[in-house]
């Protein structure tokens, strides 16, 4: 039996409970749960092998590569500066990133990133490993070519693509990366243990992915993919064996290489859950939060092969996505089953990174069997 550690307020025993089931029904490997409401965390609990091959237990400051958990970061920052005026959402992204005109691309607005909608979920050609390492060379690879359907008109998932242009978007406004951008104006200020780029001080505490189930092709739906699927992943999908290199830890791919657990996921997304701003720090205004849940697309989305509602840089809560039972909630999640939901109603903010990934997200409960518990938690007290 798993021994699960940590802290919850006695209210939210059933997260733990549902917690402690994932291991015995779902046999989770190494694992942590989070729950904020308030801004005040109510439940903080791990347990489970953090390295399975050096039988390391997982800690309470142990980290883990979240995948795609890594977006919110990314959409934060780019929300961060449109609140500070410094972009605008609705304004092409050529006006920012010049280059980016090219091939018919001058209507491609900053909301089109935030949303998927931009056309460029992958390359049209092969793209070496190194070369997806090269931060220039794939910058410019994006900014030259055309979309691959009209901007705006549907959504796309773009599981690699988003890091780089949101990234690269930042940059020209900011002049700085997003990984030093998060690093300096989120993390540092509030005391945030997610990296986005990790230095080599924190290599010993990061749990080594189980990417046993997941060496094959990525598994999104049972539904036949679209044909852009297999344009994705035939030009520069990289395996899930690399992010336990080096080589991938210290880079800055900002949709999928952050480095964090569900306290320090679930204790930013605090910040959105309470419009914005805790009695410390002000992340972002109360209204910019509200622009999150301005529905951008809301349709089958093409890579996805699921319907799906998109806000300004997270998923919304819809009928099919029922992640909250209160209408101003968002969320994203990770390859092989991290997720992360924010509810602006109920001020709560959610959680659960692992580092066993499973194959399929539709027949993965762990996540889900958590956030539930939450969700019940709350409304009895």
């Amino acid at each position: 039996m798993t021994e699960i550690n940590g802290n919850y307020d006695p209210a939210f025993s059933l997260v733990a409970e549902a917690f402690e089931k994932n291991f015995e029904e779902d046999k989770d490997l190494g694992a942590c749960c989070a729950v904020f409401v308030d801004g005040q965390i109510v439940v903080d609990v791990w347990g489970g092998v953090a390295n399975s091959d050096e039988n390391t237990l997982w800690e309470k400051d142990t980290i883990v590569n979240v995948w795609s958990t890594t977006k919110t970061m990314a959409a934060i920052c780019t929300l961060m500066l449109f609140d500070r005026g410094l972009i605008d959402l609705d304004s092409p992204v050529c006006k920012y990133w010049e280059a980016f005109a090219e091939n018919g691309k001058e209507g491609v607005l900053v909301s089109h990133l935030l949303s998927h909608s931009a056309g460029l979920p992958g390359f049209d050609a092969p793209i070496s490993e190194d070369q997806l390492f090269d931060w220039d060379y794939t910058c410019h690879r994006l900014a030259s070519q055309a979309p691959w359907w009209e901007p705006g008109s549907v959504s796309g998932y773009h599981p690699m693509t988003q890091g780089w242009l949101l990234g690269e978007l930042v940059r020209q406004v900011d002049g700085r990366t997003l990984g030093n951008f998060f690093r300096e104006e989120v993390a540092e200020q509030i005391g945030a243990d997610f990296h986005i780029g990790l230095d080599e001080e924190h290599f010993d505490r990061v749990a080594l992915l189980d990417t046993s189930a997941v060496d094959g092709p990525v598994v999104l739906t049972d539904q036949a993919p679209h044909p852009f699927v297999e344009r994705v992943e035939r030009h520069g999908r990289m395996g899930a064996k690399i992010a336990n290199t080096d080589r991938w830890r210290k880079s800055e791919f900002p949709a999928a290489n952050g480095h964090g657990n569900a306290r320090s996921v679930a204790f930013i997304h605090s910040l959105i859950a309470c419009n914005g701003s805790s009695d410390n720090f002000k992340l972002i205004s109360s209204e910019t939060v509200k622009k999150i849940f301005e529905i951008q697309t809301d349709d089958t989305d093409l890579i996805l092969g699921v319907p799906i509602r998109h806000g300004m840089g997270f998923g919304l809560r819809s009928e099919l996505m029922p992640i909250s039972p209160n209408e101003n909630a968002c969320f994203w999640g990770g390859w092989g089953g991290s997720l992360a939901v924010i509810d602006v109603d109920a001020r709560l903010s959610f959680a659960y990174v692992m580092n066993r990934m499973a194959p399929s997200l539709q027949h993965d409960m762990r996540a889900g069997r958590t956030l539930m518990a939450a969700h019940a938690s709350l409304a009895s007290t």
